[in-house]
């Protein structure tokens, strides 16, 4: 016999009268005489097997809360062994709170009774009876809307008030320490009635009323933001929860946030993509009117159960995407212009990490790999917390010009003159494409928006961040350094990922026995941050191959190794010789002798 059949049958040996019509069982209800009232009201069940709510009843007197098999069973002192499903071993949610003496039960019993009609009618807008104030308790102070707060112990500690007129305008009456996000749950008590069955979990006290007079399940907080205090144990015992939020970023991203932490029960309502910002069940109740209760079942139906994942088909298209993407014009141009570097590499792809000991023209090689992808119109952010903006555009012109930066402001003629003009115009073109940013305050979420930025003025997906340096990227305290390099890296990761950009990042290096940089090139060098290894898609070390104190300008002559790659072969790269004085370097390809 099959659960829901099982279920059917539970409720006609337990109900008296009780008739079987469709895929409803109705009743009179057993409980209302005991709650004082003078007749009984209709007990009805619901025993769609394929529903999220087979099993669950309610008194349509509102005589007692309604819930599924297991509530059903604690009213009627049925045991626990007779009800279907009955799990023996699910352990109950306990909230460990020393309760106070005092409460304010009396005064929620004051306000429900200064109810006003003008109150009552702001409710009835919404298709919110009577029933249903006097259910939940609602009361009115004179002022404000009073929702009280009730806890597992049957108390109130805290009420939310709001004003009726929509204002914003709210305050919390009562104990402060029940009025922390830890204890806002609204008509907490459903959680516990709707064991093995489906609840709400509503944003608005007046959202959740809403569904209540339909004959919903469930609970409220005041806002979506409050549910990163809400302890996923608490609907442990609750087999499908549905989140209702209002149509806002925040508020949904909040109810995704929850719901990957409650896992795969949660279902999340989905608005109508014209719905207005902070549309809520309420506004929809008020436009709806008769028709709510449809479009809301409706709503019900479509729900999504949350998933953490891509669905398969989109994630499939996704790949074919990147495997598109991966052969476009802009994918492949995402090259530096030095052969032997761009060959050891196949481009600047994924995240590109180059070490280098102190003067070794790190910054140097960096500016002029970035302005040259910025020549070929491949978008570039430079973030430069070494030499200064006006420092990197001077050196790039010299680069162009070939006249040294000292020359600029002098008297040029002839070819000079000519070449000047030129690497002037070259600069000024470029810089649609090269962006050099010096925000001593950048963040992960500032480099964000500058690559949308930078993505939308180029027209182009594919863009290229260069950091000089990583050890020099802003940090909160000087004493966090190494966590929030590695911090960093992580960021870096996740930008790689969410906008297919590539990285181009200057590091340090640990000096050698006897303060020296040379020596064999590896993965140990990188100075003060384990995590490169484990961010790299390439790892390079650029090492001088010239003495500081005993060589000249001209004599300066870089090796550039691949230490380490996802992709590629570790090992020499090419040699770089100095342009003196043009800042820039030459490409020596390696096994042939020095320029």
């Amino acid at each position: 016999m099959a659960l829901h059949e099982k279920i059917a049958r539970f409720y006609q040996d337990n109900l008296p009268g009780a008739v079987i019509d469709g895929t409803m069982l109705k009743a009179p209800c057993p409980f209302c005489q005991s709650r004082g009232r003078k007749e009984a009201g209709t007990l009805v069940a619901f025993l769609n097997g394929d529903g999220f709510f087979g099993g669950y009843f309610r008194c349509l007197s509102r005589c007692v809360p309604g819930g599924f098999v297991p509530h059903f069973a604690r009213l009627r002192m049925l045991d626990a062994d007779e009800v279907p499903g009955h799990d023996p071993d699910q352990q109950p949610y306990v909230q460990e709170v020393d309760w106070p003496l005092k409460n304010i039960n009396q005064d929620i019993l004051k306000f429900q009774n200064s109810m006003t009609s003008t109150v009552r009618e702001g409710f009835g807008q919404a298709g919110i009876g009577s029933g249903v104030l006097q259910e939940l308790r609602v009361g009115f102070n004179g002022r404000y809307i009073v929702y009280p707060y009730f806890q597992e112990n049957g108390c109130s500690y805290a009420a939310h008030c709001l004003a009726p007129q929509g204002s914003g305008e709210e305050f919390w009456f009562g104990d402060g320490n029940f009025a922390t996000e830890e204890f806002r749950l609204f008509n907490l008590t459903d959680i516990a009635c709707c064991q093995d069955g489906a609840l709400f979990v509503v944003e608005g006290e007046e959202n959740l009323l809403c569904l209540r007079e339909h004959g919903y399940p469930g609970v409220a907080l005041p806002k979506a933001s409050d549910l990163g205090a809400v302890d996923p144990q608490r609907f442990g015992a609750i087999q499908t929860v549905f989140l209702v939020v209002n149509h806002s970023p925040e508020s949904e991203a909040a109810a995704r946030s929850f719901a990957g932490r409650l896992g795969f029960k949660a279902r999340l309502f989905r608005w109508p993509t014209h719905a207005k910002r902070d549309f809520n069940l309420a506004q929809m109740a008020r436009q709806q009117g008769d028709n709510f209760k449809a479009e809301l079942q409706k709503m019900v139906s479509g729900a999504r159960a949350f998933s953490p994942f891509n669905t398969p088909r989109r994630e499939y298209n996704l790949f074919v995407d990147n495997l598109d993407r991966s052969q476009s014009t802009s994918y492949q141009a995402l090259k530096t212009g030095m052969t032997c570097l761009d060959e050891a590499l196949g481009g600047i792809h994924g995240i590109n990490i180059i070490g280098g000991a102190p003067k070794a023209g790190k910054s140097c090689l960096a500016i002029q790999l970035a302005s040259q992808m910025a020549a070929n119109k491949v978008p570039v952010i430079y973030y430069d917390f070494e030499n200064g903006r006006q420092k990197i555009y001077q050196r790039t012109l010299s680069r162009l010009s070939r006249l040294a930066v000292s020359r600029f402001h002098g008297e040029l003629a002839g070819d000079d003159k000519e070449r000047f003009s030129q690497a002037q115009e070259e600069l000024r073109t470029m810089m649609s494409w090269f962006r050099v940013v010096n925000d001593r305050k950048l963040n992960p979420e500032i480099m964000r928006r500058h690559v949308d930025f930078l993505r939308h003025e180029t027209h182009c997906d594919d863009a290229v961040i260069v950091i000089d340096s990583l050890h020099k990227l802003p940090f909160k305290d000087f004493s966090e350094r190494r966590t929030g390099i590695d911090a960093w890296l992580r960021e870096m990761e996740s930008i790689r990922d969410e906008y297919h950009v590539s990285f181009l990042v200057i590091s340090e290096l640990n000096r050698q026995d006897g303060g020296r940089y040379d020596g064999v090139p590896h993965m140990g060098l990188f100075k003060g941050s384990g995590d490169i290894e484990y961010t790299a898609d390439n790892a390079l070390v650029f090492l001088p191959d010239w003495d500081p104190l005993a060589s000249s300008s001209d004599d300066r002559v870089n090796s550039l190794w691949l230490v380490a790659s996802r992709e590629n072969s570790p090992g020499l790269v090419a040699r770089y010789h100095l342009d003196y004085p043009f800042w820039g370097f030459t490409e020596v390809p390696a096994g042939q002798d020095d320029i």
